[in-house]
């Protein structure tokens, strides 16, 4: 009788094993704001995160943290059974809508090998870097930048960078700038507020926070300094 019993047991396990549902992403909610999960796709193949409710409602990806990209409606995405996530993605989520502009989302983009190096940021174009993690330097459209293929490093670079997916920011423009009396003069360059000298012209010296910076009321030069400017 008992032989039997155990039979019985055995058979009731495996049976259940069979019929146990398909393996799901872990989600884990962050209850100190708004809603925001972890989804992963640890095996490279397609796994979905239950976001319950707010599967109708907006989705926003607010950290990669796998090397693989996570690109939406590429490699992750919402469907009838939720939020799903392929080919080795991993990334945190923000559930619901929102009334301020999107945060940016932090990606970690290396040139390990030395060589050049692309990391997929859709269409986004605002990428700030946040942290150097590399020995190598990080400088701008130095060892990286950005071009038409998205988010490039070289020659060693890795950091994590910031990457705004709202409005693009305004495109670059070129001004050169003079005090041609020696006064101080401004240039006007819109929006912008990053500005880098790329090209003295005047022998009188150009430094920035002595000859020529930027405040208020746009990008200024003083005491003889002239010279090209790129603002973005």
């Amino acid at each position: 009788m008992t032989r039997t019993i155990k039979l019985l047991l055995t058979a009731t396990t495996l049976m259940a094993g069979f019929c146990a549902p398909p393996a799901t992403a872990a989600a884990q909610p962050d209850y100190g704001g708004p809603p925001r999960i972890t989804c992963s796709s640890n095996d490279g193949h397609r796994n979905w995160c239950d976001i319950g409710p707010t599967r109708d409602r907006e989705v926003r990806m607010v950290r990669q943290i796998s090397g693989s990209p996570c690109v939406q409606d590429d490699t992750w995405g919402v469907d009838r059974r939720g939020l799903w996530v392929d080919r080795g993605c991993r990334a945190e989520f923000i559930l619901g809508r929102s009334e301020s502009p999107p945060p940016p989302i932090t990606i970690t983009c290396s040139s390990n090998d030395g060589r050049r190096n692309w990391c997929d940021i859709g269409p986004a174009r605002d990428v700030r870097m946040a942290r150097q993690i590399s020995g190598s330097p990080c400088i701008q459209d130095d060892t990286w930048g950005i071009d038409q293929r998205g988010l490039w490093v070289d020659r060693g670079c890795r950091a994590d960078f910031l990457v705004r997916t709202g409005p693009p920011p305004p495109p670059p423009i070129t001004v050169t700038c003079s005090s041609n009396n020696g006064d101080r003069n401004w240039c006007d360059i819109g929006p912008r507020t990053e500005v880098r000298l790329i090209r003295q012209i005047s022998g009188s010296p150009c430094v920035r926070g002595q000859t020529w910076n930027v405040d208020n009321r746009g990008l200024w030069v003083d005491q003889g300094c002239r010279a090209d400017f790129q603002a973005r």
